[in-house]
Order: C-alpha cells, then structure tokens, then sequence
C-alpha cells in the first residue's frame, strides 16, 4: 500500500525552526517527483516547494524563498523540508504529495497522486 506519513510539525514561535519529513512506504522515492504542500483555515492549498525525483530540480513558492529548503534521502526513502525563520503567516497543516515522474518540478497540487495526512504547523508566541 502506498503510504506518506509527514511528521515533524508542531508549535514554534516567530523566528524559529522546524524539519518536515514525508516518510514513504510501499514504494521507492526514487523515480517520484515530491511537493510539500500547505492549507491555512479558510484557504486554498498552497504550493510551497518540490523537488525532482533527481534532485537536481527544486522550486519554491515566492513566500518561502530564503527560509525553506527542500531535500530528499532516498537510501531513507525520506524526503525533508527545513523551514526557517518562521512566521505566523505560515500557520497551516502542511501536506507531502507524491508523483511518478522525472523532469523539472511543478507545483500543481492536481499533478499529484499520493498524499499524506498532513502535518500541523503553528506559528505564535
């Protein structure tokens, strides 16, 4: 069974740090295009970045840039997002999704087949 299981998230205040991982099971990542993904209440899932199932192709959203890196472990079928310096406005359940595929990474959330659960993120002091 194809699974994503994100983990990581939890409560920080502005100006700090957290490590996502989007975990995989009954499959390898190596040949899947991944995207972190997030949704705030009351709002549309938001693109945040992704990464080719090479590495060698990244992409984030203009509201991340600086702060958010994306990185992937295939010996650990893992696949990571380091946010920095975060802000309240990035209060939002945060979704790892999986697609098939090589090429250069994109963010649209129809793209993608696999989806996690999604991991809360809270940013306050």
């Amino acid at each position: 069974q194809v699974q994503l299981v994100e983990s990581g998230g939890g409560l920080v205040q502005p100006g700090g740090s957290l490590r996502l991982s989007c975990a995989a099971s009954g499959f390898t990542l190596d040949y899947y295009m991944i995207g972190w993904f997030r949704q705030a209440p009351g709002k549309e899932r938001e693109g945040v970045s992704c990464i080719s199932s090479s590495a060698g192709s990244t992409r984030y959203a203009d509201s991340v840039k600086g702060r958010f890196t994306i990185s992937r472990d295939n010996a650990k079928n893992t696949v990571y997002l380091q946010i920095n310096s975060l802000k309240p406005e990035d209060t939002a359940v945060y979704y790892c999704a999986a697609v098939r595929g090589g090429g250069l990474c994109v963010l649209y959330p129809i793209l993608f087949a696999s989806w996690g659960q999604g991991t809360q993120v809270t940013v306050s002091s």
